[in-house]
């Protein structure tokens, strides 16, 4: 009797521990405040569909290039609890360039459908949705797709590109390699032991992505896509440390990848730095150069 007792408070820890870590790991949603429209930048709201019968929320801004031609296009990629409004800096900076670009929230984000548990694994396939889009798109090159991802955003888009042979470019700015490693970190900062707190609610989230966090992890499928990667990383990121850049380089291709270490910067700062656009702007005109 006495087993079954300490038995049943045990399952009731362990599920009262569950949903507590999922509480944790919720992603909060903010509303939009303001648009491209402030920098005076055209675009047009829409919304396309992702799975799970989730509609995304997002922002066209199709080229406005002298020669009217077809244009390279860039998918920009918010971070965790985040939407498409954080990506206004780049689009500033991105759209007198001339090239075709979309901005959307995430599922669960912004003005997107909401879906149960969001993840690495849904955030890749509303990027691949995001290319069903542009394809659709008059300005649009079909070869020539590039996505830019913000922390988790810039993960989605490794895997993303791990399976879809469409986007040609990649840009990352703190994106981590494992997601095991950051939930493992977060709880080190929060004083909470990892194991075996960590053993339940870890099978659960697997359980309801329909896969395990190896199979999906960006350090371990990178090595898959023909894309060229520009890994960015500040050299003081607290949330997703360094290290996580360092293995993300180490693991791909090295012929089509490249890091970045930002110095002095952080998670959210890196396009502060005075050689950040300089960069980027460099490596989209190499792999995605404007016909015009």
């Amino acid at each position: 009797m006495i087993f079954l007792w300490i038995t049943g408070i045990l399952i009731i820890v362990a599920i009262f521990l569950t949903f507590s870590i999922l509480h944790l790991f919720r992603a909060p949603r903010t509303l939009h405040h303001l648009t491209p429209e402030k920098s005076g930048i055209p675009y047009k709201e829409i919304k396309f569909p992702t799975k799970n019968n989730c509609h995304l929320y997002g922002w066209w801004m199709p080229s406005q290039n002298e020669s009217s031609l077809p244009a390279p296009t860039l998918i920009l990629i918010h971070g965790w609890g985040r939407n498409a409004g954080y990506m206004l800096p780049y689009i500033k900076k991105l759209y007198p360039y001339g090239y075709n670009l979309l901005a959307f929230d995430l599922r669960s984000h912004g003005n997107s459908d909401s879906d149960k548990h969001p993840n690495m694994l849904q955030f890749s396939e509303d990027i691949r949705a995001a290319i069903e889009f542009v394809l659709k798109q008059d300005t649009v090159i079909p070869g020539e797709i590039g996505v830019i991802g913000l922390s988790v955003g810039g993960s989605a888009a490794i895997h993303a590109a791990a399976f879809d042979n469409r986007i040609k470019s990649v840009i990352t700015i703190g994106a981590f390699a494992n997601p095991v490693d950051i939930m493992r970190h977060q709880f080190q900062e929060k004083h909470i032991p990892f194991f075996p707190l960590m053993w339940l609610p870890m099978k659960y989230f697997q359980f309801k992505m329909g896969a395990k966090f190896e199979q999906i992890a960006p350090v371990n499928i990178i090595k898959n896509t023909k894309a060229n990667i520009f890994l960015i990383h500040g050299s003081d990121d607290k949330t997703v440390p360094v290290e996580h850049g360092e293995k993300l380089r180490n693991a791909a291709n090295p012929e089509t990848t490249k890091l970045w270490v930002v110095p002095g910067k952080g998670h959210n700062n890196c396009n502060n730095h005075p050689e950040f656009w300089s960069k980027v702007n460099s490596f989209i005109h190499s792999t995605m150069p404007l016909y015009h």
